[in-house]
């Protein structure tokens, strides 16, 4: 792909997230199937972000469901960039408009205590690096209409990242069994959960995750460190968001978590 052709689509997202206003799939402006390319649209606006001033805080993981990976024929995980001004604090409000066509997932959040520079990373030197974990909400958008996405679309579009919520409860990984975590979610207090799942739904556990991204990231040169925060994968479906919507996580172990959105025409 041209230099040309990656800053046209990476144009064409960041007009969408500052307009509110979804764009076409921008896979009609790459090559069929070229991930490569979709990730140097990320870097791309990535790198805006940073040149504006936004802090880099750490990634997220996306795809971690085999059934979402064969729909979009791939085999493997993908990857996007997390700023410090994406955070919604536990319990807090989604403003009205801030987002395009949100879904909430929950997920386990780890954050690091050392650098993972490992190309071939285990679940060992995951654990090593790792100074707790803790319950988290992803709130997914896509810049791309209709959430019309294959792969080479949502790793273009920051693997389709939103915004996200981090629990308060840090649990060192130490006695900790992140394959058998239980996550249920519901929305406005209805017992009937909107989404289910456990730890082993995440590539078998967040844990093989998290060493997927560090291995993927050092082998690329850019390598997680020691204080970021990793978004390792939804535990369960995701759930469509509607302005005045909240939702309630429970993850066993990790505690609750829960977000709101605000009524159209309320400010947050």
């Amino acid at each position: 792909m041209s230099a040309a052709e990656v800053t046209k689509a990476a144009d064409a997202l960041l007009a969408a997230e500052r307009t509110g206003e979804p764009c076409p799939p921008v896979r009609s402006l790459l090559a069929e199937g070229d991930i490569d390319a979709a990730y140097a649209v990320q870097r791309v606006n990535v790198e805006r972000g940073l040149a504006a001033g936004r802090r880099l805080v750490g990634r997220k993981i996306g795809l971690t469901s085999p059934a979402l990976q064969a729909q979009l024929g791939v085999d493997q995980p993908d990857f996007g960039a997390l700023f410090a001004d994406m955070a919604v604090p536990d319990g807090g409000t989604v403003a009205a408009g801030r987002l395009i066509q949100p879904k909430v997932e929950a997920e386990v959040a780890l954050v690091l205590k050392a650098d993972l520079p490992h190309r071939e990373c285990t679940v060992a030197d995951v654990i090593r690096a790792t100074d707790f974990a803790l319950a988290a909400l992803e709130i997914v958008d896509s810049r791309n209409a209709d959430w019309d996405i294959t792969i080479v679309d949502t790793v273009a579009d920051n693997a389709s990242s939103g915004l996200y919520v981090l629990g308060g409860t840090p649990v060192p990984l130490s006695g900790l069994d992140l394959r058998a975590v239980r996550m249920t979610m519901t929305r406005d207090g209805v017992s009937e959960p909107v989404s289910t799942g456990t730890g082993a739904d995440c590539l078998g556990s967040p844990l093989n995750a998290a060493a997927w991204l560090a291995s993927t990231l050092a082998a690329a040169g850019d390598p997680l460190k020691a204080g970021d925060i990793v978004l390792t994968g939804a535990l369960g479906p995701m759930a469509v968001a509607a302005p005045g919507d909240r939702f309630e996580a429970r993850i066993s172990q990790l505690g609750r978590i829960s977000v709101q959105f605000a009524q159209t025409g309320d400010t947050a």
